[in-house]
């Protein structure tokens, strides 16, 4: 039985992202262009400051941007009014029990998204991402150790941030020192890709898509910082959505779509059987079937495409569907009753 939020906490939750979108249109500061590239269309705002033009990559081409560019500038005329409104919509969220971050995820999250490292690209993945699909999809999280994590995972497309030609402000290196975080050298000293927190464990690791056959260290050149390279990652982080973090007004974040967070952790489950991997593969198989079990019941069509995209990639990437898959068997028959 699938324990959800009420329809009022879903309705908020959804009012609260539809408020934050439209702040983030309200801050353009000159007029909004449009820029055609490889077949695709981006928005950005170009404005001047003395003599030089500038300009701040917005978004993708969508309907929903569509719209809200339309309407920046009468945008501009309720901040107060929307400050206020998402004040109010915070304190229903919490009284009908979302969980929201905590204060330090959170303020760091604000920050992040300050620095326009969510509008560049970047996406929170691993048990953050899961843990914002409570609002996404409206459902309560009834296993504690599921949801429960320390880490901040930041993925993103090594391509993108050089094909969107801007960078992230103040850099993200100040903003990581601005919350006293150090860099943890890795063991092949072949970069720094992950920073801890010197007060507490916190940390904050940047991955990449890997398309070459060793998992090396890259650049994210637009957020100027290095990722560790993973496979499977660029099936994950596709056409990735906005979500909410509940801390203070909210934080508008990036984080992947459900369905492929979802078939991707039935994938990656099987990759981590050895040592201490083997916990994190228990809690990646929990955290698949708790959202296949949801999206089979509320989101049954974009579950199947994941999961057929997914075993479309090759055998590799079959066989260790099949081999999760295996230890999962009321999962195994909720896919197959898809097709």
């Amino acid at each position: 039985m699938i324990d959800r939020h009420s329809v009022t906490a879903h309705s908020t939750y959804h009012d609260l992202r539809r408020s934050l979108l439209d702040e983030a249109s309200s801050s353009i500061r000159g007029t909004p262009t449009r820029v055609d590239r490889n077949g695709k269309i981006y928005w950005y705002d170009s404005y001047r400051i003395g003599s030089d033009v500038r300009k701040t990559y917005i978004g993708e081409e969508s309907p929903e941007l569509s719209g809200r560019l339309d309407n920046h500038k009468a945008l501009r005329q309720g901040v107060k009014d929307r400050n206020k409104h998402r004040t109010r919509l915070i304190r229903i969220l919490r009284a009908e029990g979302f969980q929201g971050v905590d204060a330090a995820t959170g303020s760091l999250m604000s920050a992040l998204a300050g620095a326009g490292v969510f509008r560049l690209g970047g996406t929170v993945v691993e048990t953050h991402a899961f843990r914002l699909y409570e609002g996404v999809l409206g459902v309560r999280y009834s296993i504690d150790d599921m949801a429960q994590t320390g880490d901040i995972d930041i993925a993103s497309f090594e391509h993108m941030s050089l094909a969107l030609e801007d960078v992230g402000a103040p850099p993200l290196l100040e903003v990581l020192g601005d919350f006293s975080f150090a860099p943890v050298p890795s063991s092949d000293d072949n970069g720094v890709w992950r920073w801890r927190q010197t007060r507490n464990d916190l940390m904050v690791e940047f991955l990449t898509p890997s398309f070459e056959e060793v998992e090396g260290i890259r650049p994210l050149a637009g957020l100027g910082v290095n990722a560790q390279s993973l496979h499977h990652l660029n099936y994950l982080i596709a056409d990735p959505i906005r979500a909410v973090a509940v801390y203070r007004g909210g934080v508008l974040v990036q984080v992947p779509r459900p369905e492929r967070f979802a078939i991707h952790k039935l994938i990656i489950a099987d990759r981590r059987q050895d040592g201490a991997d083997s916990l994190k593969a228990e809690k990646d198989r929990l955290q698949a079937a708790f959202l296949i079990e949801v999206l089979a019941e509320d989101r049954p069509d974009e579950l199947l495409e994941a999961y057929v995209d997914a075993r479309e990639a090759g055998p590799g990437w079959q066989e260790r569907l099949d081999a999760t898959l295996d230890r999962l068997p009321r999962v195994k028959g909720v896919l197959a009753g898809l097709s």
